[in-house]
This record gives structure tokens, C-alpha cells and sequence, in this order.
């Protein structure tokens, strides 16, 4: 365990994820952002000189190629690795896996992504959740964006004694936004091979206690994902005695159709107009005008920003390993002033 601040933090993987999770870091008055990490050479890097983030290149190679391509590079992972107490590794999924051999060989602490296996680390985080038994630990793995909403969303009703049993069925965004020219799907729904999908099992890595199964349809936008939820609980209840447990969480947003927030763009367009950076959104915004009790049954849906939503616990789980925070309460409320993280939008 670290304790003292700031932090010494590096980004590995300056992509969707990574470029947000620095951005953040930089954010924190008990962090320091040192440099991040990338293999390419060409526009997504072209903004860091402009910020003031230093470079390095994943490799000599890869450092070389960015030189070449007029990039300012301070050096190679081998020297930011050195100079860091923490490394937020951001690169595509089994890269991080394979990166893992050289943070252990430096004796550093290191967070790994959705995209990774719970085995990498044995370790899986959600801030609501897994806080406590990551304070101190080498590693973790802030899970995916669809699991963290389930973990965010189920962990509410579950506090409030009112979880038994979870169904959700996932619509997933076909791909990343900047990549939407050069892949996804048209004219097409493509379900996932397997049920449950993959997103459940995930879940019980952070808390075995849920009962919960998903499926999953990868569908022809990319956007956002959108979650439709059955719940039985455990016993009957009112409307307003779920709305409350879900207020009961400071990262699930409550937002109504009747507003005209009535699918996902026009969400994204209210974060655009909040002047959210990259128009994130961090929490987990559930329709309330749509939510449905019948009994002990519970209908609900939400929207997950596949982008945004695991950049809060990326941060918490950063003062949970290093010692910056012994609690999550007080880790979630000092993130969440920071990136200006509500349960009402307005």
C-alpha cells in the first residue's frame, strides 16, 4: 500500500477508455497523471501536446514511428513503468493480460479492464461492491460497462433486501462511435451464441451472491447499450420503495420519458448540453415513468454509456489499491464532485 499523495498514475492504451481515464486522473487533487502509453502514431495523439500529457511509446519500434511521425515521446513503457506507483492498463483485450508480466516484474499496482478474464487478477471491482476487499491489493479488474450497471443497479435493490433473482435481457451498441465506418452491423440483429451471456457469470466475480442471468443482442447502432430488467424480489413492493433504493446510489440517474428523454440519443444530446467532456455519461440512467411493479415482480430499463459508465470506478479503484481511501463512501463521493456525477440531470 501507497497512502501518500499525490499518486503517481500511468495510462496505458490511449483509446476510447484510456483517454478518458486520463482526463480524469487529471482531474484529482490526490493524483498525478506521470504519462500514458500508446502503439499508434497518427490523430488520436495529436491532442496530448495540446494538453500537456507526455508520450511514451509501448516499444523502441513503436517509439521510433511516432518520432518519425512528428509526435514528442519521452521514452519506451519500460521508463514510465518505473516512474509510477499505479498503471491503468486501457489496451485491447489479452494485451493487457500479456502487459500484466512486466508490472509484476516492476512491483507496481496495476488495473486491468472489462476486456480481461477475472483470472488476471482474481479480482473484480465495482465501487459499490468490491471497494473493501481491493484496498491494498496489487491488482484489480474494473469490469465491463454492461456489468458495471448490473453490479450498480442489482447491488441497490440487493442493500434494500428487496433482490432475489435477476433477467435482463442486453441490446448492445454494434461498435465504438469513431470506428462506425469501419465495422458493425446493418440491417441485422445479431443475437449472442450463448445463454446467459457473458455479462452475468461476470457479475458473481464481483458479488457471488447475485442471482442473475442475462442475455444479449448485438444491435445496429452505437450509441449506447440499452438494459431490459425482471426482477423478482423478495417480496411485494410498491413503486416508490424501489425508486428509493435506486436513490440510494449515487451513480444510477433517474430520468423520464416524460421529459422527452425518450431513447438513448436524446440522453446523450442532454449530456452534450451539460457540457459533460465527450458528452460522458457516467451513470446509470433509469427510465422511473417506465418502471413497473406487479407484486414481487419489477420491471425496469435503462441506458449504459459504453464509453463513460466504468471511468468513476476506474478511479476509485486506483485509491482502493494504492490506500488513498480505506472506504468506498468516501472514495465515490470525492470522484463523483469531480467529475460532476448527479442522480438528476435536472
Amino acid at each position: 500500500m501507497i497512502g501518500r499523495s499525490p499518486v503517481r498514475v500511468a495510462v496505458n492504451g490511449y483509446g476510447v477508455i484510456g483517454k478518458r481515464v486520463a482526463d480524469a486522473v487529471r482531474l484529482q487533487d490526490d493524483m498525478e497523471l506521470v504519462g500514458v502509453c500508446d502503439v499508434a502514431s497518427d490523430w488520436r495523439l495529436r491532442s496530448l501536446d495540446h494538453k500537456g500529457i507526455t508520450l511514451y511509446g509501448a516499444s523502441e519500434e513503436t517509439a521510433r514511428s511516432m518520432n518519425q511521425a512528428g509526435l514528442a515521446v519521452a521514452g519506451t513503457l519500460k521508463a514510465l513503468v518505473q516512474a509510477v506507483d499505479i498503471i491503468v492498463d486501457c489496451t485491447p483485450k489479452r494485451v493487457g493480460a500479456a502487459n500484466v508480466q512486466h508490472y509484476r516484474a516492476r512491483g507496481i499496482k496495476f488495473i486491468v479492464h472489462g476486456g480481461e478474464k477475472h483470472a488476471v487478477t482474481g479480482h473484480s471491482f465495482v465501487a459499490d461492491s468490491s471497494f473493501t476487499t481491493a484496498v491494498g491489493r496489487e491488482s484489480t479488474r474494473v469490469v465491463s460497462c454492461n456489468t458495471t450497471s448490473i453490479v450498480r443497479t442489482l447491488s441497490a435493490l440487493k442493500r434494500a433486501g428487496l433482490l432475489k433473482r435477476a433477467r435482463g435481457t442486453l441490446l448492445r451498441r454494434a461498435t465504438d462511435p469513431w470506428e462506425s465506418d469501419a465495422g458493425g452491423i446493418m440491417n441485422t440483429l445479431v443475437p449472442e451464441g450463448e445463454i446467459p451471456s457473458h455479462q452475468g457469470p461476470d457479475a458473481r466475480s464481483v458479488d457471488p451472491e447475485l442471482d442473475v442471468v442475462t442475455m444479449a443482442v448485438k444491435v445496429p447502432e452505437t450509441l449506447a447499450h440499452l438494459h431490459y430488467w425482471v426482477v423478482q424480489l423478495t417480496r411485494p413492493a410498491e413503486k416508490e420503495e424501489v425508486l428509493q433504493a435506486f436513490r440510494e446510489s449515487s451513480r444510477i440517474a433517474l430520468i423520464r420519458t416524460a421529459d422527452g428523454l425518450t431513447a438513448i440519443n436524446t440522453v446523450k444530446e442532454l449530456m452534450a448540453d451539460l457540457d459533460r467532456p465527450r458528452d460522458n455519461l457516467y451513470e446509470v440512467a433509469l427510465w422511473e415513468d417506465m418502471l413497473r411493479t406487479e407484486g414481487d415482480e419489477l420491471f425496469y430499463a435503462y441506458m449504459v454509456d459504453n464509453q463513460a459508465i466504468v471511468i468513476p470506478e476506474t478511479i476509485d479503484a486506483i485509491r482502493a489499491l494504492t490506500g488513498l481511501a480505506s472506504d468506498a463512501h468516501s472514495s465515490i463521493a470525492r470522484t463523483n464532485a469531480s467529475l460532476g456525477i448527479r442522480q438528476r440531470f435536472f
